[in-house]
């Protein structure tokens, strides 16, 4: 396989690249792209690891045989939160180099499975569609906005709250990936809770993301954390590429649009990308009142991000 990092000298894009230097199958290609002067000394750095995968920087003027051969690509470039900003506040800045990179992927790569990184995800995503399709090289099944940091933190706080191995937790976490359009579904997970404890964790969850934020006073958002996510669903998207239809993550995509146009779902991965979307099942009285609380906000953010392209 090979995989390329667009984005791979930032937080999330160094700590992603590691894990996937370490953790790709032998013989996988990973392409570490960024405009950032640095990238070449990442790539550098991370060849010496002794594992049986070919790291190569590329710098600014070389998006293109960076992307040339992808099966996927993940994109986590763009300018992270700081104190005070909400993913929105992200949005002018971030949309511009998203449908950059887009266009980029539809020149030299346009059957690679995307995940998109890139904050706000609600709206980047959306972009992508829109640019892709305008290129005529759009396909629902293989572009997906990457939410298994809320699924990772749901899994954590759970595991905290009952005293287990976070290994053995299951949430799955529908919606969107940015405040209230996060709905851990903790109904789901065969374990109790109080009425207090699912408002207390699902707004923890929610506001994960700040929580990072503030505690960085400054200095960064999630990158570590986000980079793990990252790497989880590209190896479960290699598995599934490599022939593997088992593989099932919670991921933002394009559905048939009952509850909005992407929304994100538990999915069967496999050789096509998206194999088949699943139902998210029956939701409790709290979640069904905060997946329609959301929907508004949701399809907002969606409707923005196809509107940047016209």
């Amino acid at each position: 396989m090979k995989v390329a990092v667009l984005g791979a000298a930032g937080g999330i894009g160094q700590a992603l690249s590691l894990l996937l230097k370490t953790q790709l199958p032998a013989g996988s290609e990973l392409a570490l792209y960024d405009v950032a002067p640095v990238v070449p000394g990442v790539a550098v750095d991370l060849s010496h690891i002794p594992t049986a995968v070919n790291v190569k920087g590329y710098g600014k003027d070389d998006l293109a045989p960076a992307l040339v051969g992808a099966d996927i690509v993940l994109i986590p470039a763009g300018v992270p939160r700081k104190p005070g900003m909400d993913r929105s506040d992200l949005f002018n800045i971030n949309a511009g180099i998203v449908s950059n990179l887009i266009e980029a992927i539809a020149d030299n790569c346009p059957d690679a499975a995307i995940g998109l990184i890139t904050n706000p995800v609600n709206t980047t995503v959306a972009i992508a569609k829109r640019v892709l399709e305008k290129k005529g090289v759009y396909n629902k099944n293989k572009l997906f906005g990457v939410t298994t940091l809320d699924v990772i933190r749901a899994e954590t706080f759970v595991a905290e709250i009952h005293g287990k191995n976070p290994a053995e937790v299951q949430v799955p976490v529908i919606g969107g990936h940015s405040g209230t359009t996060i709905l851990p579904l903790l109904s789901q997970t065969g374990l109790d809770f109080s009425d207090e404890q699912i408002e207390q964790l699902t707004h923890r969850i929610q506001n994960a993301g700040t929580e990072v934020v503030e505690a960085k006073a400054g200095g960064g958002s999630a990158t570590l954390s986000m980079g793990q996510a990252a790497a989880r669903f590209c190896l479960s998207l290699v598995k599934a590429l490599q022939g593997d239809d088992s593989v099932i993550e919670c991921t933002y995509v394009e559905t048939d649009g009952s509850d909005a146009l992407f929304f994100a779902h538990p999915v069967r991965l496999g050789p096509k990308g998206v194999e088949e979307i699943l139902p998210y099942g029956e939701l409790s009285d709290f979640e069904k009142k905060a997946k329609a609380s959301m929907l508004d906000g949701l399809k907002n953010d969606i409707q923005t991000g196809l509107d940047f392209v016209k």
